[in-house]
């Protein structure tokens, strides 16, 4: 029996930027100062942190907090950048609620290149929505995981939802 291929071609651009990151590139850094924040997926910035979605994600609306000092760790952080952090993790939670409706979250961060950091010199928190029956076989068995939806169609639902929940806040606030 010969073996089965599963092609997964939309990961060469993450195979090419996993080897570019010896040049010393944080995307972290880089792409929001780019100001191209559509095409980098960056959803929101505040004052000290954005929020950018997961291009190579767990799950479709897996979203990323980071800084955008580059540091390291948790406790490089000023009190100005925890405290935007931390709104803007609940801030995610909120839109991810109402544009996907998730039943659970997972909400990390990897510290380091020993605790699987991908980009170990920029800390930056993962919210993962979850959803009853996500797990299946494929990454046990395949180690492969299913996304099911398109980057861009995501982004776009999660941003529609992002604005309505800031435009809440915002009265929220302002009735206060």
């Amino acid at each position: 029996m010969s073996p089965r291929r599963l092609w997964a071609v939309w990961r060469m651009p993450y195979i090419k930027l996993i080897a570019s990151r010896s040049n010393g590139e944080c995307i972290f850094c880089t792409l929001p100062a780019e100001n191209k924040d559509e095409e980098n997926l960056i959803l929101y910035k505040s004052d000290y942190c954005f929020i950018i979605l997961n291009k190579y994600p767990y799950n479709p609306g897996h979203l990323m907090v980071a800084p955008y000092r580059h540091i390291a760790n948790l406790d490089e952080l000023t009190d100005e950048e925890a405290l935007d952090m931390w709104r803007l993790i609940r801030i995610s939670i909120l839109t991810l609620r109402k544009a996907m409706n998730p039943e659970g979250f997972n909400i990390g961060a990897n510290i380091g290149k020993d605790a699987g950091a991908g980009f170990e010199g920029h800390m930056h928190i993962h919210i993962v929505p979850r959803w009853k029956g996500d797990t299946n076989f494929m990454p046990v068995i395949g180690n492969t995981k299913v996304v099911s939806d398109a980057l861009r169609n995501t982004y776009y639902e999660l941003k529609e939802a992002l604005d309505e929940i800031l435009k809440e806040l915002l009265l929220e606030k302002s009735s206060r």
